[in-house]
């Protein structure tokens, strides 16, 4: 077993893996059903230990920010994925109260700031309120999702260089699926190792870690979250996979990736890896991960219904909030 965790943890991991799977293989089939609507459907499936493994170092203090792969580090935050659900759907009850849609969650609940749908566009915000943290002196820290293609943009060298300026308590995550919107890294950067990015902005590079794998993803993000709570900015490159394209509308995805694609979901699935870890170290834990999935169906689908069933937004809930009204 790793140092320090409980089989509890990994239990829990696997609860959210899971369900966090079956939410986003749900909303693939809600889209094609035009239940859920919009230009794009950005999915999370291959990327969630990524995403469990790193918030599972978070206090309820600190902050989460990301781009608009959003619906399963919502979940992985704690957000209610009835609501989650009933946003993907316009819908009143919606955490954003319908009008943000699957880009644009957050929950000032649980410190969870979105959900942009324009690239790097979250970067600066990120960087602003680890400075808000560190002026006010509450000692909690940013953790920020970064694609691999946006570390391209001038967003994430300016908001990267400011922390680094600023000595900001702010975790750089970057979730490297190695092919950004459609286009594979190595023929869009020269610099191919994109943690190394760290060093020209005088941070701490932490390297790359295997994205699939929650408990090295846990463990890194362990260390880097204690770092910036004390000495400033840190980045990591977590190597990962998704496994539909940028948007569920690609449909050439899968042949142009095909034979990489197999070899991710055969051989380095999240909840494969997670489930043989779990088998190896616990004598007969196979019921409890079957209930565990069974559980996730059972949740999605009771989101589904929830979001059915909720009342659309009014005219007053689309001015509202626009403002402040004193």
């Amino acid at each position: 077993m790793a140092k320090g965790i409980t089989k509890e943890q990994l239990l829990d991991w696997y609860r959210q893996i899971v369900l966090i799977r079956e939410f986003e293989d749900k909303c693939d089939h809600l889209y094609q059903e035009k239940k859920i609507t919009g230009v794009y459907l950005h999915l999370y499936s291959g990327h969630e230990a990524t995403g469990v493994g790193a918030i599972a170092n978070l206090e309820p203090r600190d902050h989460v920010i990301t781009a608009y792969r959003d619906h399963g580090t919502a979940i992985a935050r704690g957000v209610d994925p009835n609501q989650i659900m009933a946003e993907m759907m316009g819908k009143r009850t919606g955490v954003s109260g319908g009008k943000g849609g699957s880009m644009h969650l957050a929950s000032r609940a649980h410190n969870f700031w979105g959900g942009y749908a324009i690239v790097g566009g979250h970067l600066p915000l990120a960087a602003g309120i680890a400075l808000e943290a560190q002026y006010n002196e509450t000692g909690a820290v940013v953790l920020s999702f970064i694609g691999d293609g946006a570390t391209n943009n001038g967003y994430f060298h300016e908001s990267v260089n400011l922390s680094g300026a600023w000595k900001l308590p702010v975790v750089w995550l970057i979730e490297n699926n190695f092919v950004a919107m459609g286009t594979r890294v190595e023929d869009s950067t020269a610099q191919t190792e994109l943690h190394k990015r760290a060093i020209g902005y005088g941070i701490k590079d932490m390297g790359r870690v295997n994205g699939q794998d929650v408990v090295e993803v846990y463990e890194t993000v362990q260390e880097a979250v204690a770092y910036a709570r004390e000495n400033g900015p840190v980045l990591i490159e977590s190597l990962t996979y998704r496994y539909k394209g940028h948007g569920v509308s690609d449909k050439t995805y899968s042949e142009r990736f095909g034979e990489e694609l197999r070899e991710y979901k055969e051989n380095r699935d999240p909840i494969t890896l997670l489930a043989n870890r779990l088998n190896k170290q616990y004598k007969n834990i196979q019921p409890e991960l079957d209930k565990l999935q069974a559980d996730a169906v059972r949740i999605v689908e009771e989101s589904v219904t929830f979001a059915l069933n909720s009342p659309d937004p009014t005219y007053e809930d689309l001015i509202a909030n626009i403002y402040v009204e004193e």
